[in-house]
């Protein structure tokens, strides 16, 4: 399935999305504190950019105007275990809520995302992860 590939996805249903997604970070007792330190109380704000987000990812609306990374290079505490964590409560939601295509592309486009961030966010040259990978 590749990357560029759009989804069959609705507005609604990447709401509900992002909904459950971060319905899971805030039940998690390490996630939670993370998060909440990053919208300090105004979820609502943070849920329309993700909304935007999302919606620019899987379907190429163009609304989101943010920096994914800038945003978190501000959340402190965030580890790559935690990043790992949030993409499988991503994966769960996208399970829960997608048919099983739109569930893979969505998941898929999380995972390269992540990845993309923890190259960013986490990778230093004198410590590579991905050479002992191999």
């Amino acid at each position: 399935m590749p990357l560029t590939q759009t989804a069959s996805i609705s507005d609604e249903q990447i709401r509900q999305l992002v909904d459950s997604f971060y319905n899971k970070i805030r039940a998690d007792a390490d996630l939670e504190p993370i998060f909440e330190r990053l919208v300090a109380g105004d979820w609502e704000t943070h849920l329309a950019k993700i909304y935007d987000f999302w919606s620019s990812v899987m379907v190429t609306t163009g609304y989101y105007k943010g920096s994914l990374v800038a945003v978190r290079k501000r959340m402190g505490g965030l580890e790559i275990g935690l990043l790992d964590r949030c993409l499988a409560l991503f994966g769960d939601s996208c399970d829960e809520l997608l048919d099983s295509e739109t569930a893979g592309l969505c998941w898929l486009k999380a995972a390269h995302i992540a990845e993309s961030l923890k190259l960013f966010l986490f990778y230093c040259p004198e410590r590579p992860w991905l050479s002992n990978a191999a």
